[in-house]
Formats: structure tokens, C-alpha cells, sequence
């Protein structure tokens, strides 16, 4: 069994001098001590070259140009930069059925959708719907998803209603607030498709999952209690999101309250929770709650307009404009004192769009074994919300209502988009006259049964549960946008994801390990209980990088284990502490200041007497410290393969020690 002078092979295959020694630990059959290799020699510009294709390009999107045609190439490009191409060589009647049923289906929910989220965003209802119609039809050249239903969502646009009206009001200055819409929704797109074309779609994943519950049930909160303006009729309401503004707006203003209006309202909200129910009992029977937006508009603009005479409290939305969207390239806002704020907000919400769209996307793709690009993702949706910001649309995104109504419908491709759209253009062309009656709590209903979904307490539960840390965030998100401002409360998200990550950064994971008897296995005892400890060593492992944010702290807690280990050794009076063991599997990657701890940690413990080993240190580890020469200060039996064989190789030498 070999045992080297430094125990380093490098790349060419040329070992060092060996010498040959039997070993074998009480207890545990012999064990061949084997070589720690080098990675093989790679330059430094090949190093970069592999890194930064590991970050940018993870995916290996050109893997499918490899070894193909000029002619191929370019039908392959074609269809990775427009998806449309790549499905619609195979479309056929068949798809075309399905996606018809579902493109109406959803349809029936996006207008009246769309014109209450628009209300939400503080916007003109007909926003909501041009916003309903150019989108879509882009997404479904662009997108790479078959069952994403796109147009306006309740976040993005509770969000931009917020951080726009805390500036300029609508009411006073309609013309600049419709400027700064639009103006934000064209830099929401630019920075989603930027962050596509550049590939850094992972800085939206700083917003972790537990942060975007708590966000979500936070503003669904937030969201139902302003639509208490609409279900009780007040004429006069705050536009702050806290919820004890919205409160004290509703006790201050109850005398505005209109008894038709509360009955009503209120009536019709039953009947859509009701819906929503059946719908998520029964999902076959998902038509149902489907349809129940646009039947509740229907029957509530009917019944207002039948009673015209003798509901005078009732506030309706009023005269909507017929015909397509109208340009609005000319009303962009590049220059003026509210510039950065129309930045901010496009920024805000399009990190919110885009989350919320990728993520919905990849639901539905997993439920259907297909893949969703990311990356092609962020550029669709960030073009179509370049595009909208032209035509007179705000931010939008796949929304998970009706992309789940387009999944259950039977959506085959993003055709039922093109249909959705064709249902919102004939609406736009022929039948807005239709909604001038439609009460304004009809659309308070319509969003409190959206938004309601969005207050998932069994995922807040399982939180809990499982990581408390993660809860912790959840929480704070979630009282933050409650108690503070929904742009706040999503500040507080994000830095107590960036505060998580830290703290895993600088304060890692280090476990003592035991051996499990008659195996070379070693394991933590806390966790395997008949993992034991091995006379005369302290086995650690170490569960992270170590670089300059962690490397103090892993000294001064290696320190402390070994201080504690001494003090164990003495009350129990077991055998003298004369090796420390640090398992290196887990440590993918070391900097200088890793390697010069290393060192030092060394040199401490070699003042006390005891020996300092590394196990296993994985290949860019090894290399490191090969290449700072630290390995020679090491000796010649410093480093091994595993902890089993570090441990045989050391008790065979102190028993051939005389």
C-alpha cells in the first residue's frame, strides 16, 4: 500500500517517491492508502473561459449547433430566438381546438381582469384591457411557454399604483401620471430584457421563495382591504397601502358608505368565493370559477342599469373609449424631475413581473415534462412590455389564475394567447359601451377572489417547520408590506434573503465526526449514535468555502473545538489529544486568505502539540494550495485521500513508534 512523500500526483501521472507500509486499524480490515491528485493543468484563460461559461451559460443553449449545417444553424437560431417557429412547423387542427376553447376561456376572465387591475394600479380602466391585448400577442412569438396566460397581475400593479401615487396623483394630473406609467413599464422591460440578453436572470433569485409568500399575502392583504373603497361604496379613501391607513380611512369616511352598494357587493363577492371553491375541489369542474368574473360583470351591469332610477350610490366605472390601443411612444417621460422615480418603479415591478412569470411558467412546464428557457423568458417578457409601453399598456406578466384556467382548459400552445387577444380586440372594437354601467364593486370583487389565493398559510406552515430562518423572512416580509409600504416591505424581503445568504457565508457549518465501528464510515455522532469518537483525534468537518468572510471565523471556532475536546479528554480522562483531522469534502472552494488561515491554524496547533491533516480536498482546493506551496509545510503526512485512510495511515505510525 503506498504512501508518498507529499501525497500530491500531478496531472502528467508522475508520482512521487512511495514508500510501502502495512497498516491496518483495530477493529477495521487493512487499508490501502492511495494518492491525492492535482486537477489536470489547465490556463488560466481556459480557467475563466470554463467559469464564466459555468455562470453565464449553465445551460449550454448552443450545445444544439454543434456539428450541424450553415442552413441548420440558421433554422435553429430562428427557432431559439422565436420560439413560434419551433412549434408551429407541427401545428395542427387538433391544437387549434384546444388552444380556441382555452384562448376563450381565459378570455372571459382577462377583461374583467384586466379592467380591475388597471383600478388598482390607479390607471384608466381601459389600461387594463389594451394591456390584455399587445402583450399576448407578442409573448407568443417570443415566449417559450405553452400554458403562460399574459396581461396585467395584481403585485405589479398594486406595486406601480403605490410607488407612483406616493408622487403624483391621477386625479390631479392624469397626463403626467399616465406618462410615468408608461415610462415605467418601458424600463421594467428594458431591464428584463437586459437581464435575458446578458444572461443574469440569477439576480432575481435573491428573492427566495419564503420571501415572495410572505410578500404576496402581505400585499393580497393590503390589495382586498383598499378594495373596501368599492364593496362599501366610499367616495373619499385613502391611497396609502398600510393597513392602518386603510382603516382609519374606512371609520373615519362610513357615513360615505351606500347600503345598496354593501349588499350588493358583498352578495356578489359570495358568490365568486363560491366559485373559487368548487373550482379548487372539483378541478374538472374549473369553467366555473373561469367564467364567473365576466357572468358576475354581465349580471351587475345589467342590474345597475335596470335600476338606474333608484340606485342613486352606486359608482360605476363609466364612458370607456372604443377602438385599438392608441400610440403612445410620444408620452414616454426620458427627462424631468420624476425621471428617477418612473426608473425606480419600472425596476421594482419588473423584478416582480418577471418572477412571478418565470416562476408560473416553470409550474405548469414541470406539470407537462417540457422545459421553460429562462433567459428566453426574460427577453419575451421584457420586449412585450417594451413593445406595450408604445401601445399604451402597463407592466405585465403571466398571471397564475389564469394560467392555471389555460392549463385545466386544455392550452396546447401560446395560440390560446393569439385567441385571448382576438377576444380582447373585439371587445375593444364593439363592446366597450357595454360596461358604462358596470359598478365599480363588482371589480372590488373580482380582485379580492384573485388576490385572496395568493395567502398561502400552509407554505408559511411548512416554513416553520422546516426552516425557521426562512419563516423568519416570510414574517417580515409579510408585516412589513402590512405595517410599513409595500415598496418597503419588499426592501425588507430582499435584505433579509441577502442577510441569510451572509450568514451562511460567514458563520458556515463545522460538525465533529465519529467512526461507525468495523466500517471506515465517519459520520457526526449527534446524528448516528453509534458513531464513536477515535482516541487521540478530533476528526472535523468543515461545510463551506472557506474565503476572507468566513476564514476568521473558522479559525476561532476550530480553536474552540479543540479546547473543548482537550477539556472532554480531561474529565473523562481518555487518551491525549494528538491529531486534528479536517474533512475537506464540502469545502468547494478556498482564497488566499483561506489558505493563509490554513497556515496559521497550523502553526497554533503545532504549538500545542498537535498535528494538523487535511482529507480529501476537492480538485480547485488542491490545486490552490499546491500552487501557494503550503502542502510542503504540511510534511509528509499532512494530507490523504479520506479520513479512514488518514486515520490508518497515523495509528500505524504512532504503533510503530517505539
Amino acid at each position: 500500500m503506498g504512501v508518498n512523500s507529499n501525497r500530491v500526483e500531478d496531472s502528467s501521472g508522475v508520482a512521487c517517491h512511495e514508500n510501502t507500509v502495512r497498516v491496518s486499524i483495530e477493529a477495521m480490515p487493512p487499508l490501502e492508502i492511495h494518492t491525492v491528485c492535482l486537477p489536470p493543468t489547465q490556463t488560466t484563460l481556459h480557467k475563466l473561459k470554463h467559469r464564466l461559461s459555468e455562470i453565464f451559460f449553465p445551460d449550454d443553449p448552443l450545445h444544439r449547433f454543434k456539428n450541424q449545417t450553415l442552413f441548420t444553424r440558421v433554422i435553429l437560431g430562428l427557432q431559439y430566438f422565436l420560439p413560434i417557429f419551433e412549434w408551429g412547423s407541427n401545428y395542427s387542427f387538433k391544437l387549434l381546438r384546444s388552444d380556441v376553447i382555452s384562448g376563450l376561456t381565459i378570455a372571459s376572465l382577462a377583461i374583467p381582469q384586466g379592467i380591475s387591475y388597471a383600478k388598482l394600479a390607479n390607471l384608466p380602466p381601459i389600461v387594463g384591457l389594451y394591456s390584455s391585448f399587445v402583450p399576448p400577442l407578442i409573448y407568443s412569438i417570443l415566449g417559450s411557454s405553452r400554458h403562460l396566460a399574459v396581461g396585467p397581475v395584481s403585485i405589479a400593479s398594486l406595486v406601480m399604483g403605490t410607488m407612483l401615487s406616493e408622487v403624483v396623483s391621477y386625479s390631479e394630473e392624469p397626463i403626467l401620471y399616465l406618462k410615468l406609467a408608461f415610462t415605467a413599464t418601458f424600463f421594467a422591460g428594458l431591464f428584463q430584457a437586459s437581464l435575458g440578453l446578458l444572461r443574469l436572470g440569477f439576480i432575481i433569485d435573491f428573492l427566495s421563495k419564503a420571501t415572495l409568500i410572505g410578500f404576496m399575502a402581505g400585499s393580497a392583504v393590503i390589495v382586498s382591504l383598499q378594495q373596501l373603497k368599492g364593496l362599501l361604496g366610499i367616495v373619499h379613501f385613502t391611497s396609502k397601502m398600510g393597513i392602518i391607513p386603510v382603516l382609519s380611512s374606512v371609520f373615519e369616511h362610513r357615513e360615505e358608505c351606500s347600503w345598496q352598494t354593501i349588499v350588493m357587493g358583498f352578495s356578489f363577492l359570495i358568490f365568486l368565493l363560491t366559485t373559487r371553491q368548487i373550482s379548487m375541489r372539483k378541478p374538472k369542474l374549473f369553467w366555473i370559477s373561469a367564467a364567473a368574473p365576466l357572468t358576475s360583470v354581465i349580471l351587475s351591469t345589467i342590474l345597475v342599469f335596470s335600476l338606474k332610477s333608484k340606485l342613486h350610490g352606486i359608482i360605476t366605472i363609466g364612458h370607456l373609449p372604443k377602438g385599438l390601443n392608441p400610440p403612445s411612444s410620444n408620452m414616454l417621460y426620458f427627462h424631468g424631475p420624476y425621471l428617477a422615480l418612473a426608473i425606480k418603479t419600472g425596476i421594482v415591478t419588473g423584478i416582480l413581473s418577471l418572477t412571478e412569470g418565470i416562476a408560473v411558467g416553470r409550474t405548469f412546464a414541470a406539470l407537462q415534462n417540457y422545459q421553460v428557457d429562462g433567459n428566453k423568458e426574460m427577453m419575451a417578457i421584457g420586449l412585450m412590455n417594451m413593445a406595450g409601453s408604445s401601445s399604451s399598456c402597463y407592466v405585465t406578466t403571466g398571471s397564475f389564475s389564469r394560467s392555471a384556467v389555460n392549463y385545466n382548459a386544455g392550452a396546447k400552445t401560446a395560440v390560446s394567447n393569439i385567441i385571448m387577444a382576438s377576444a380582447v380586440l373585439v371587445t375593444l372594437l364593439f363592446l366597450m359601451p357595454l360596461f358604462q354601467y358596470t359598478p365599480n364593486f363588482i371589480l372590488a370583487a373580482i380582485i379580492i377572489t384573485a388576490v385572496i389565493g395568493l395567502i398561502d398559510y400552509q407554505a408559511a406552515f411548512r416554513l416553520w417547520k422546516v426552516d425557521k430562518l426562512d419563516f423568519l423572512s416570510c414574517f417580515c416580509s409579510f408585516f412589513g408590506v402590512l405595517f410599513i409600504s409595500v415598496p418597503m416591505g419588499l426592501a425588507i424581503a430582499v435584505s433579509v434573503s441577502v442577510f441569510k445568504i451572509l450568514l451562511h457565508v460567514t458563520r458556515p457549518n463545522t460538525i465533529v465526526l465519529g467512526n461507525i465501528p468495523g466500517t471506515h464510515i465517519y459520520q457526526s455522532p449527534g446524528r448516528y449514535r453509534e458513531a464513536l469518537r477515535v482516541p487521540s483525534f478530533l476528526i472535523l468537518a468543515v461545510e463551506s468555502p472557506i474565503y476572507f468572510a468566513n476564514s476568521t471565523y473558522l479559525q476561532e471556532r476550530i480553536l474552540r473545538w479543540v479546547r473543548e475536546e482537550e477539556e472532554w479528554i480531561r474529565a473523562k480522562n481518555e487518551s491525549t489529544l494528538k491529531c486534528v483531522i479536517l474533512d475537506m469534502t464540502a469545502v468547494t472552494a478556498i482564497d488566499t486568505s483561506g489558505i493563509e488561515t490554513m497556515c496559521e491554524l497550523r502553526k497554533m496547533l503545532e504549538k500545542r502539540s498537535l498535528q494538523l491533516v487535511l482529507a480529501n480536498p476537492v480538485g480547485t482546493v488542491m490545486e490552490k494550495l499546491h500552487q501557494s506551496e503550503v502542502l510542503d509545510s504540511f510534511g509528509l503526512y499532512g494530507l490523504y485521500l479520506t479520513v479512514g485512510e488518514a486515520v490508518a495511515n497515523i495509528s500505524s505510525l504512532w504503533k510503530a513508534q517505539p
